[in-house]
């Protein structure tokens, strides 16, 4: 009688910390239907490993140095079963489980780590999509705004200071970060960015724009109940009634 073949399954493991990894090696290597195809330190390793091997798996840190484990599902476009592996994030916690995500409190015991894996098996064997980016957004912290924003350019990754941003423009599905004098595209709704930036410091002056009114220079008239924002670069932005009543209560 021959044997069944087990189908193979590929794991990526993303953490910081040496020991951690080690860990979870360990804990996978008892598994014969799973390969570790990658173990990424940081968050730019994994972006590129994801990307270039595709894995079934991904066991995912959220504290990390440079990206943490949101930031580097929010730049592949892959969407593996994942297994967050958190220390002490609780409003992280309560965003996997109203999306039934699976995550690892540390420390984790292997019967822990074995339900987790059991649970990310049955939702492959089903073809089951994680909902990633209900997760994102659920997981971020609403009482703090955005302070940077990623933007991958092919195998890279340009992490842009909001700080730095002049203004950002909406280009259909995609946005345009003008910064430093350079124009990043990033596939993005303008509405949905502008809920993650600091209202007192971002506004959304027209339909297509957000501007950092710091860059503002003045506003002028341009034509009956038209305005443009002169940027201090000398850049017009077209001002929308909403956004002049914006501005307004802001300057």
């Amino acid at each position: 009688m021959k044997e069944r073949l087990v189908e193979h399954l590929k794991a990526i493991i993303v953490d910081d910390e040496d020991l951690a990894r080690s860990l979870v090696r360990e804990y996978l290597g008892a598994s014969a239907d799973i390969d570790i195809v990658a173990d990424c330190a940081n968050g730019f390793e994994a972006v590129k490993a994801i990307t270039e091997l595709n894995p079934d798996i991904l066991l995912l840190d959220i504290q990390m140095p440079k990206l943490n484990g949101f930031e580097v599902l929010e730049l592949v476009q892959h969407n593996p079963a994942v297994i967050f592996v958190t220390a002490f994030d609780e409003y992280a916690l309560k965003a996997f489980e109203v999306h039934a995500v699976d995550y690892l409190l540390k420390p984790f015991t292997r019967e822990r780590f074995d339900q987790a894996l059991a649970l990310a098996r049955e939702r492959l064997s089903r073809k089951e999509v994680q909902p990633l980016a209900e997760v994102l957004a659920t997981a971020r912290n609403k009482g703090l705004p955005l302070e940077r924003v990623l933007v991958r350019d092919g195998s890279k990754v340009h992490v842009i200071p909001v700080g730095k941003i002049d203004y950002i423009e909406a280009q259909d599905d995609y946005i345009a970060l003008k910064a430093e004098g350079k124009t990043h595209l990033k596939q993005q709704r303008l509405a949905e960015l502008e809920t993650l930036l600091e209202p007192s410091r971002f506004v959304r002056i027209h339909r297509s724009y957000i501007l950092n009114i710091e860059r503002l220079a003045r506003i002028e008239l341009y034509a009956k109940d038209s305005r443009v924002a002169i940027l201090k670069d000398g850049t017009q932005l077209q001002v929308s009634r909403a956004g002049y009543d914006k501005l307004k209560g802001l300057l």
